[in-house]
């Protein structure tokens, strides 16, 4: 076997593509191989000195992983045509804008994550924490349900809270590439797979850095709680929500939010 494909046996469903965990895009059918995952992870490392928790060659390490275990792939294939330069192979690009850094990640020309990073101003001392105000911002209480409930693992009530709290974070209607509604997603897919619980993705490792994952946030409203609420409890199989989970933290956020308003001097 070549060492630069994914194998090919006749059954294939088991098998983790780049469509389970990236949306959409001409990759969609490829299998993700362990060698892919290296090479992001290679790129990620050289550009930001670091790899990003829930990033690109995160996602593909996960899935890569799971492919190798059900024995869909070895550990040195690769999709060489797309990972290595044939189909635009991968970038990690940094842009610089005022009070922020933004990361773009790319396979074979399709960008499969975006991220957004604090960066310090001229005078730093104005940055104020938080939403305006000193209000908690919905990408605030995402990194709070990663303390609350970190160690569940994403389902996809989880999951389509996440994307509905980041509809009303950022205004967009699409999922941002490589965010937090994009990872949840992804884990969710894996997770129904996964046969042992030490094996799947938990809340905590979406969700713990959910700000910077975000291309623009806002201070959690009760409209924005109630619309978290309701796309949690349409994808519970017993139509409820979780006690300590994404809407609940939403919810919480929005309250306080509402009273530090009323409370603050006309």
């Amino acid at each position: 076997m070549s060492q630069e494909q994914p194998r090919k046996p006749e059954d294939q469903k088991e098998a983790v593509k780049y469509g389970d965990v990236f949306p959409g895009g001409e990759l969609a059918d490829k299998v993700v191989a362990p060698k892919d995952a290296a090479i992001m992870q290679a790129a990620e490392n050289a550009v930001l000195g670091e790899t990003i928790k829930g990033g690109a060659a995160a996602t593909l390490q996960a899935a890569a992983r799971q492919n190798e275990k059900a024995g869909v792939v070895g550990p040195d294939d690769m999709n060489a045509n797309i990972v290595t330069g044939d189909e635009g192979g991968v970038s990690v690009k940094e842009a610089d804008l005022p009070g922020r850094r933004i990361i773009t990640e790319s396979i074979a020309g399709q960008a499969v994550g975006q991220y957004s990073q604090r960066a310090p101003l001229a005078a730093p001392n104005t940055i104020q924490a938080g939403g305006p105000g000193g209000q908690i911002t919905i990408g605030e209480a995402l990194e709070a349900t990663a303390m609350t409930a970190g160690q569940k693992p994403v389902e996809w009530s989880d999951a389509a809270a996440i994307q509905a709290a980041e509809v009303r974070a950022t205004g967009r209607t699409n999922i941002v590439p490589g965010g937090v509604a994009a990872a949840a997603q992804s884990a969710a897919t894996l997770n129904a797979r996964a046969t042992k619980d030490e094996e799947k993705t938990k809340l905590a490792d979406i969700l713990a850095d959910a700000t910077s994952k975000l291309p623009a946030d806002k201070p959690a409203t009760r409209r924005d709680a109630e619309g978290v609420t309701g796309a949690e409890m349409r994808n519970d199989p017993f139509l409820t929500t979780h006690p300590t989970g994404v809407a609940a933290s939403v919810a919480a956020a929005a309250r306080l939010n509402q009273t530090n308003s009323n409370e603050m001097p006309k």
